[in-house]
Formats: C-alpha cells, structure tokens, sequence
C-alpha cells in the first residue's frame, strides 16, 4: 500500500473542499481519489470524512488527522531537495504566466531553458486569472506588478516599456495625439483584468510625476494581442508592452506616440512593465524554481542588452 500516496489524496481533498476539485488538482478521477480515502479509513480503522450526496466535512477523528499529515508533501519535498541540493536540478516544474508573456517572451526561451537542464520537466500554464499555487501544483508564477499580492514572495526579474501605439489609418483619420491629455478625445483600446474586472489604467510619468491619463474606451478586452489585432486594422489607440507591439512597429502597422522631442521640454513618459517571478513562501525557492528564476533573469537581460526586437 503507497500510504504516502493515499495521504496526499485526503490532503488535496481537505484543501480543495471536494474529491472533484482533488481529482483534478491531481490529474486522477474522482472514483480514484474516493477510493484513495475509502482505503485510506481502511488502514486506520477510523472515519475522516462525512460524506453524503451534497455535502463532505471532516469527522473529528479526520480534523486531528489532518493536523499531523497536512505537512508530510511539503516536508518530504524539501528532504528530497536537501538530499540532491548538488545534483542537477531535475523533476516537474509547473510555471504559470500571463497570456501575453507567456506567448511572445517565455515561449520561445523554453526550448533554451531545456537544452540547459534536461532533466527538468516544465508544464506552463497561460492564464491572465488569480492562481493558487499550493491548491494548482504551481512552482513559480510571472505576473507584473498590479497582479501582485501580499501573501507571496517575489523577485523583480525584468521591466519591459509600454508603447502606446495606433495604425497609420487611424492615426490620418482621427489624428495624432500630442500628449497624454488629448487620449480622452481618442477610441482608446482598454484591457480588462479578468479577476476583478478592473481595467489596466494608463500611466505616466512627466517632470517625476506620476499620473493616470483619462482615457475613452473605444474597445475593452481581456486579451492583449486581440487589442493589438484592434489597433493595426484602425479601431484605436492601445497600450501594448513592447515584446506585443515592436513587430508590429517594425512592420510599419502601428505607429508609436508620445515619442521624445526637442520642442518638448516636459516629455510624458509611460510608466513601465515590472516583472516579477513569484513563489508561496521561501521553501518554494529550490533548485530548480532558483534555476529557472536565474535563466529567464538572464535571457531578458541579454535581449535588452540587444536593443528593440521581439521580447524586449
């Protein structure tokens, strides 16, 4: 009997509230994980779960349980990390990004990151919602600074600009702005956070000022790269990070605003895009969270040192 294995089933369904919602986090069926527990009591001679047709709670055997088992994933997983701490970082290692990175800037240094440790095996998630990292299986998350909270442990791994661009079509029809305070006149092509239905305002920075343009949402949507199929074929006016809009700038399909100039002595400046990789808490830092974390702070490095191109 795998009595290890049988304990993190009723771990993950103490967690997750339900045997559906554990079968997933696992990647079993629900039959499977309620056999897990039923064989589980078996061994114990004792009920843990109360279970019925529309509700499950923990018996009060199953609460004391819990509290004794609830740490033996995590413990077993650091003693396998002190016991291989000089051996090549290797096992699964399950990343989750933002849409839009994940597609222009991550995707294409996955293939790098794996011709330098073999024995890693990445699963990525692509996804603009809130994730859970215990209740996912998630090793590390890349989300930029308004996606932040409180409860992780983060590290700055990049800062990438936002263009603010538009089609020449749309730019010969409803004109060029000149400063930020003229986008309120313009279809402004708005993204939507898909978590908490906010939209990602517009900053900038002018003579160390922070301030956030008023803007007139011409479309909104939570898919940057439908936003940037918006503006090349004319609706508006987008605020796209530069690894979504450089090859369409360099194209000649969208134009960028709000460059600096000569005549203007108080250029306005876009506030950047901080990166950030996030972990749970300090334990989550192993070696390959630390190997993967440290190559992608390296790749991005190396792009920005090659100047404006795709990814940077």
């Amino acid at each position: 009997m795998d009595i290890l294995r049988l304990i993190n089933s009723f771990i993950r369904v103490v967690e997750t509230g339900s045997i559906a919602a554990a079968a997933r986090a696992q990647g079993m069926s629900a039959a499977a994980v309620s056999q897990s527990i039923s064989r589980l009591e078996t061994h114990l001679g004792v009920r843990l779960l109360s279970r019925t047709t529309r509700s499950m709670a923990l018996t009060e055997s199953g609460a004391r349980y819990f509290e004794k088992v609830r740490h033996i994933p995590r413990d077993i997983d650091l003693a396998s990390q002190a016991a291989t701490v000089a051996t090549q970082p290797q096992g699964r290692l399950c990343i989750a990004t933002t849409a839009a990175f994940g597609r222009h800037v991550l995707a294409p240094l996955m293939p790098g990151f794996s011709a330098a440790y073999p024995r890693i095996d990445v699963e990525l998630i692509s996804t603009d919602r809130r994730v859970d990292h215990r209740l996912e299986g998630i090793d590390v998350s890349i989300r930029i600074q308004a996606q932040l909270n409180d409860h992780m442990i983060t590290r700055h791994i990049a800062s990438r600009p936002f263009v603010f661009c538009a089609s020449p079509d749309y730019l010969q029809r409803a004109g060029v702005p000149s400063t930020p305070e003229d986008l309120k006149h313009h279809a402004c092509l708005v993204f939507r956070y898909p978590t908490d239905g906010r939209f990602l305002p517009w900053h900038f920075v002018r003579d160390g000022q922070r301030f956030e343009a008023r803007v007139n949402p011409g479309f909104v949507c939570d898919d940057i790269d439908m936003l940037a199929q918006i503006a090349v074929n004319g609706g508006g006016i987008a605020r796209l990070a530069s690894f979504v809009a450089q090859p369409w700038i360099d194209s000649g399909r969208l134009l960028p605003l709000f460059e600096p100039s000569a005549r203007q002595a108080a250029h306005a400046q876009s506030e950047p895009m901080d990166i950030y990789a996030c972990v749970s808490e300090r334990s989550a830092l192993n070696t390959k969270v630390r190997a993967f974390i440290d190559f992608l702070e390296q790749a991005m490095q190396n792009q920005a040192d090659a100047g404006p191109g795709i990814g940077r």
